[in-house]
């Protein structure tokens, strides 16, 4: 069984989207988004730079457009889930079916703009844990005043508070973890300090039409399958103020029979997780639109 899935925050580089819009078609697509959002997701994925592309207004859709637009470049393509990490989950109702694709940017492009603002309120910040034991990482961070706000399982728990938390993190390691490394992120996801951000993600969705999702749609929240769409908008809002437990998701994807993970542009960190979670499980990463004929024999052999 294939699970399709899309990555979050941070795994955005400069000019990572330059290839992608030589495909034919794809440049006009996503200037048509860029229209509709307000944002110029082409110059944004092309010529800006490292600091531009960490703004969670301008990082996030451009995120989104780029996991819709390479699986797109796929063609047909018959999942037996989906799931996205973080802003990842918009992207991966799309491919469910759940919401369209300019609704899907809609509601990215509101999401990233009230992340934006509920992370000016206070300096924060993201920092992975890499290695050492889950819960006494867990009860580290909480002794700090920390939240573990990415539980992604293989050995990897994602730190976020303030920047003072974050710096007495990085001098005071929990046992057994081997390294503390800074996200390029702005702000503290998936925790408190993004709670102003739900109430405007609400109203966001409200204007939304959302359809059930056409395969199994595995949730951040608790890594369990949503059977409507109701549900996956709702969860969407409450998620930006929750953590993310991708280790869950793993944990379904085992469940439901997964031979194969394949990611979707900017692709990488999942299938790095997934390489060291489940073992057995062949992985891609659309990186390039190299990587399309690989991915589309990848498909050919474990769809359903």
């Amino acid at each position: 069984m294939l699970v399709l899935v899309a990555p979050g925050q941070g795994a955005q580089t400069p000019g990572f989207l330059t290839p992608w819009l030589d495909l034919p078609g794809a440049a006009d697509r996503v200037a048509a988004w860029s229209d509709a959002v307000g944002l110029d997701l082409v110059h944004y994925g092309t010529k800006a730079d490292a600091d531009e592309i960490r703004d969670t207004s301008v990082a996030q859709p451009l995120l989104v457009a780029a996991g819709i637009l390479s699986a797109a470049a796929l063609g047909a393509v018959t999942p037996g889930a989906v799931a996205g990490h973080s802003v990842g989950e918009i992207t991966a109702a799309a491919f469910a079916g759940v919401l369209d694709d300019t609704a899907a940017l809609t509601l990215v492009r509101r999401r990233g703009l009230a992340m934006a603002e509920a992370a000016a309120i206070t300096e924060t910040g993201m920092s992975a844990l890499l290695g050492g034991d889950p819960e006494t990482s867990v009860a580290h961070l909480e002794k700090l005043g920390l939240t573990p706000a990415n539980i992604n399982g293989a050995g990897q728990i994602v730190a976020a508070g303030t920047l003072e938390q974050l710096a007495a993190l990085a001098e005071d390691k929990p046992e057994g973890v081997r390294k503390v490394v800074p996200l390029k992120v702005a702000g503290a996801f998936h925790t408190h300090h993004m709670a102003p951000a739900v109430d405007a993600l609400a109203e966001a969705a409200k204007e939304l039409s959302a359809n059930d999702p056409k395969v199994a749609y595995v949730s951040n929240k608790d890594g369990q399958a949503v059977a409507t769409g109701a549900e996956v908008l709702e969860r969407l809002v409450g998620q930006v103020a929750n953590p993310v437990r991708w280790d869950l998701c793993m944990e379904t994807f085992k469940e439901l029979g997964v031979t194969a993970l394949l990611e979707v542009c900017p692709g990488g960190t999942l299938t790095g997780l997934a390489k060291r979670a489940l073992p057995g499980v062949k992985t891609l990463a659309l990186k390039t639109p190299d990587d399309l004929d690989a991915a589309r024999e990848l498909i050919a052999e474990h769809s359903a």
